[in-house]
């Protein structure tokens, strides 16, 4: 089995810092370091107009964290983990091995910063490995020459789409996306999914709020697409929802909080202690 290893390489001169990055700005949220002036100027904005941005980040990790206890719980022990993001610790493979130490984690993106950063801070660990493709290229992320000697389709597999469909806007067709990723996962294997809303807020702020958030991310290099829990839904066609459904992020298994968030708390209710509205919806389906 493949151990510690990249697709390529990803040189620092490839990093544009002069526009604002979505991962860098989430990690900037979460409280990270591994950010720029541009980052931190753009995310500054947005919870300046959203203020429960932070709190929502923080608890869209603390989900991801008990989404993958519970499938590794079940007897998942591959995971392909699309849209990972700058690594934060604990991170997925880290969560996942303290329950089954020989599980094999993919990791996938489409940016040559989050890939700068995965080979310096994920691929080492054996049984890890870094694939850059792009999720609206569902085919090349499956067919990937990486992900097909690092995953067994004949095995259940858990396939993780956490903070990312937002970036999936309707013309690239996200159920057809999450209908391709599906079609080779087997009886068994998981879906992971998160995704921000404006369903908590009252009518006037999710209309001025959606739109001036969604101008400052049309100035980085991803936009946003914010969608109610009716849109989000039908993104588990294929999958039996796991108890509770889907469900605003701190809401779903909250007693099986352990308290490892990483870099920021979470306290697992349905405000923050920090008295905002998480703003995300979060569910587990397993496809039967």
């Amino acid at each position: 089995m493949e151990t510690g290893v990249t697709d390529q390489g990803f040189p620092a001169e490839r990093i544009d810092t002069s526009r604002p990055h979505p991962a860098r700005m989430y990690d900037y949220y979460l409280g990270g370091w591994d950010n720029y002036e541009v980052d931190r100027a753009a995310a500054e904005e947005v919870m300046k107009l959203a203020p429960d941005t932070r709190a929502t980040a923080r608890a869209n990790r603390a989900f991801m964290q008990r989404a993958v206890r519970t499938v590794v719980q079940a007897g998942v022990r591959q995971i392909i983990d699309i849209g990972t993001g700058i690594p934060t610790s604990p991170n997925t493979h880290e969560i996942a091995r303290r329950i089954a130490p020989d599980t094999r984690v993919a990791f996938v993106d489409n940016d040559v910063i989050v890939g700068a950063h995965a080979e310096a801070k994920l691929t080492n660990e054996g049984n890890a490995a870094f694939v850059h493709a792009d999720i609206r290229e569902p085919r090349s992320v499956l067919d990937h020459p990486t992900i097909r000697r690092l995953i067994d389709f004949d095995q259940p597999v858990a396939l993780m789409l956490v903070a990312v469909l937002h970036f999936i806007d309707d013309a690239s067709d996200p159920e057809g996306i999450l209908a391709t990723l599906g079609e080779d996962l087997p009886s068994g294997s998981h879906l992971i999914l998160s995704h921000v809303t404006a369903d908590f807020h009252g009518e006037e702020r999710r209309r001025a709020e959606g739109e001036d958030v969604r101008k400052i991310y049309d100035r980085s290099t991803a936009h946003l697409t914010l969608r109610d829990h009716a849109r989000i839904l039908p993104f588990f066609k294929g999958f039996e929802l796991l108890d509770p459904g889907l469900v605003q992020a701190t809401a779903w298994r909250p007693e099986e909080e352990n308290g490892e968030t990483g870099t920021a708390g979470e306290t697992g209710k349905g405000e923050t202690g920090e008295g905002r509205t998480v703003a995300c919806y979060g569910g587990v389906g397993r496809k039967p």
